[in-house]
C-alpha cells in the first residue's frame, strides 16, 4: 500500500509540472465570424503580467500591427491586475480566414481561427424586421394557437402569422461561459453575431475592473447609421433599458447599467426608441428619477429633433403630425402585458391607463420609419412573454405571445408583395415549459391533479369567445389547459388564471436567504404545495437551453434552414442589408 501510495503521488506530481500554465485569452474568440469593415476591439490578455519584449502576437504569420494597418497598445499590469494586456480599439479586417498567436515565453501559445466574410452586393432587402418573442418556447406557440384559433379534432382553426412564414430554423442559444443563457447576451448574439457571457451585451467577458471597458464589437444598429442612410427603430414593452432592446446600441460588461446605456441610445440615436423605464431619462433632481447625475435624457433627445410621447394618444399623434423621430416612454417600469391591458386590468393599469401596447407600438414605428427612400431597421420585442415566465403565470406569458402574433401579421400586411423586407421571428431563448393535458372541474376529486386529464382524458378547453384581435375573453372556466413549468422555487400551484394580479411564486423566508412559497397562492381547496427543484435562493422560475423555433420570410429567409447559432441570425440581416465592405 505504501508503495502504491508513493507511486500515485509521484505520477500526480508528475502531471502537475506538466501541466501547462495559465494560456493567453484572446478576443474576438476562436470560431468568430466578423462582417468585414464592421469594428470590433481586438484584445490579448497574458497572465502573470510579462513585459511585452516577452510576448508575440502574429495574425497570419504577420504583426497584428500591420495586418490592423495601426499600432496596438501594450499595458502592463492592466488596471493593476495581474495581467498584461495588447489592445487595439476599433479594429475591422477585409474578408478572409485568420490565424491569431499569442505566444509569451518559451512555452505559453494560444490560437484562435476567425472567419471575416463578406457581404454581397447588390444589397437584397430594403428593410429588416427583427421580431424577438423573449423567452417564447415552443409551448407558448402551441397554446396561443389554441386560445387564439381554437382546436377541433385535432387540428387548429387557422394558423399564427408567425407560423405561415416560408422559411424556418432551430436555433441553439447557449454563450462563451454557460449551457444556459440570458436575455442579454442572447439578444447580443443576433445584434452582434459574436458570442458572449451572461449579462454582457455588446462586449466581450475580459479581465476588466469597469463594465464599459471590456472589449466591444460593433451592434447592428451602428452598423447600419453608420454605413447607410437607413432608419432604425427600437421597439418594446419592457424598460427601454434592458436587455433586448439595449442590445441593440449598448457596450457593457453589466446588462444593470441603464443609466449608461439611456446615454448609449442617445449616442446611436435609433430614429424610433418606445418602451418604459423613464425614470432613468431624467435628471437626478427631477422627483422620481433614478439617474445619478444632473444629465436631463428627455431635454437631450427633444433638442435632437425627438418628439416625446407618454401615452398611445400622444403616440398616435406624433404619428398623425409626421414626426420622423419619437421617444416613446409610456410607463416607469414595463409596459403592462396583453392580459393586463385587455382582461385583468391590473398591474399598473390605473397609474398608466393609456399605454400602447406591442401591436399599436409596431404599427406607429413603421409608419414613421417607412417613409425613408434607404429603408429602415426595427427590432420588435414582445418582453413580457419572459417575464411572466418567470412568474410561472402562463396565461399571461401566452397572451403577450398572441400579442407578439397580431405585430407579426401587422409587420406581414406592411410587406405585402414588395418582397423588399426581410421579417424574422425568433426568441432569444427558452423556458422549461410544457402542456400536459387540461385541468377539469367536472373532474371528481379534490385534489389539483384529481382535476387533470391527460392523453384521452385531456378534452379541449372551453375557453369563452375571443374577440376580434384573437384574445379569449374568458381565460378562468371550467376546463382550461395544463400548462406547467419545468423549474420552479417552493410554490403553489392552483391551476387557475391569476386574474388579481401577476403571480409571485416565491417570497423571502424567515431567515431573509432562502424563498418560500408565497402562501397568497396557496389558499384555494384546489391549490397544490410544490417543493421547489432549483437552488433555495430562487424566487422565480429561469431559463432553459432548449433550441428555439425561428420562423422567416422576405429576401434572406432561405437561408435559415436545419440547426444554426444564435450568431448566424445576424449573418442573415448582414448580409439581406449588404453591410460588408469598409
Amino acid at each position: 500500500m505504501q508503495a502504491q501510495r508513493l507511486l500515485i503521488m509521484t505520477v500526480a506530481g508528475s502531471l502537475a509540472a506538466a501541466a501547462p500554465a495559465a494560456a493567453q485569452t484572446i478576443y474576438p474568440i476562436n470560431r468568430a465570424e466578423i462582417l468585414e469593415g464592421s469594428h470590433f476591439d481586438f484584445k490579448v490578455e497574458f497572465p502573470d503580467a510579462p513585459a511585452s519584449a516577452d510576448v508575440k502576437v502574429t495574425i497570419n504569420g504577420k504583426s497584428a500591427d500591420e495586418v490592423f494597418g495601426k499600432p496596438t497598445t501594450f499595458l502592463q499590469n492592466e488596471e493593476g491586475q495581474k495581467h498584461s494586456a495588447l489592445w487595439l480599439r476599433g479594429a475591422s479586417l477585409p474578408a478572409g480566414s485568420y490565424t491569431v498567436e499569442a505566444t509569451q515565453g518559451a512555452d505559453r501559445k494560444a490560437t484562435v481561427k476567425w472567419e471575416v466574410f463578406a457581404t454581397a452586393q447588390p444589397r437584397r432587402a430594403k428593410n429588416v424586421i427583427l421580431f424577438i418573442g423573449d423567452g417564447m418556447s415552443v409551448a407558448n406557440r402551441t397554446a396561443a394557437r389554441i386560445l387564439s384559433k381554437g382546436l377541433v379534432e385535432g387540428r387548429y382553426n387557422g394558423e399564427l402569422a408567425m407560423d405561415d412564414m416560408s422559411d424556418m430554423a432551430l436555433i441553439s442559444t447557449s454563450g462563451t461561459d454557460s449551457v444556459v443563457t440570458d436575455s442579454a447576451n442572447a439578444a447580443h448574439a443576433y445584434t452582434t453575431g459574436h458570442k458572449s457571457c451572461v449579462n454582457a451585451l455588446g462586449v466581450y467577458c475580459a479581465k476588466n475592473a469597469l463594465t464599459l471597458d471590456h472589449p466591444k464589437v460593433e451592434t447592428i444598429a451602428e452598423l447600419v447609421k453608420r454605413k447607410t442612410g437607413m432608419a432604425v427603430g427600437v421597439v418594446t414593452n419592457s424598460e427601454i433599458e434592458d436587455a433586448t432592446p439595449a442590445s441593440m446600441v449598448a457596450h457593457t460588461r453589466r446588462r444593470s447599467d441603464f443609466n449608461d446605456i439611456v446615454r448609449m441610445f442617445y449616442d446611436v440615436k435609433p430614429d424610433v426608441i418606445m418602451g418604459g423605464g423613464s425614470p432613468n431619462f431624467l435628471a437626478k433632481t427631477t422627483p422620481g428619477s433614478k439617474r445619478t447625475d444632473g444629465e436631463d435624457f428627455i431635454a437631450k433627445f427633444k433638442e435632437a429633433g425627438y418628439t416625446l410621447a407618454t401615452t398611445k394618444a400622444e403616440m398616435n399623434a406624433a404619428v398623425a403630425g409626421g414626426s420622423k423621430k419619437l421617444l416613446g416612454l409610456y410607463n416607469t417600469g414595463n409596459i403592462d402585458g396583453a392580459f393586463d391591458l385587455r382582461l385583468a386590468k391590473k398591474g399598473t393599469t390605473s397609474k398608466f391607463p393609456d399605454q400602447p401596447d406591442v401591436v399599436e407600438q409596431t404599427k406607429a414605428a413603421i409608419a414613421m420609419l417607412k417613409g425613408n427612400p434607404e429603408g429602415f431597421l426595427l427590432m420588435v420585442e414582445s418582453a413580457r412573454i419572459d417575464k411572466y415566465s418567470h412568474s410561472l403565470d402562463w396565461e399571461r406569458s401566452v397572451f403577450d405571445t398572441i400579442m407578439l402574433d397580431n405585430a407579426v401579421k401587422v409587420a406581414k400586411d406592411f410587406a405585402g408583395d414588395r418582397n423588399d423586407t426581410l421579417i424574422i421571428v425568433v426568441p432569444d431563448h427558452a423556458h422549461p415549459i410544457s402542456i400536459i393535458g387540461t385541468y377539469d372541474d367536472d373532474r371528481p376529486g379534490q385534489l389539483l391533479r384529481d382535476k387533470l386529464g391527460v392523453y384521452a382524458e385531456s378534452a379541449v378547453p372551453n375557453y369563452g369567445p375571443v374577440d376580434a384581435d384573437g384574445y379569449p375573453t374568458d381565460v378562468d372556466t371550467s376546463r382550461r389547459l395544463a400548462v406547467v413549468y419545468g423549474s420552479y422555487p417552493d410554490t403553489c400551484d392552483t391551476g387557475r388564471p391569476a386574474m388579481n394580479g401577476e403571480r409571485v411564486p416565491a417570497v423571502k423566508g424567515p431567515d431573509g436567504k432562502t424563498n418560500i412559497a408565497n402562501e397568497k397562492d396557496c389558499t384555494g381547496p384546489l391549490a397544490a404545495r410544490k417543493t421547489g427543484n432549483l437552488p433555495f435562493d430562487a424566487n422565480s422560475g429561469v431559463h432553459s437551453a432548449d433550441d428555439v423555433i425561428l420562423t422567416a420570410m422576405g429576401p434572406g429567409a432561405e437561408k435559415f434552414r436545419g440547426h444554426k447559432p444564435n450568431t448566424y441570425v445576424f449573418r442573415v440581416m448582414a448580409e439581406s442589408l449588404a453591410l460588408g465592405g469598409k
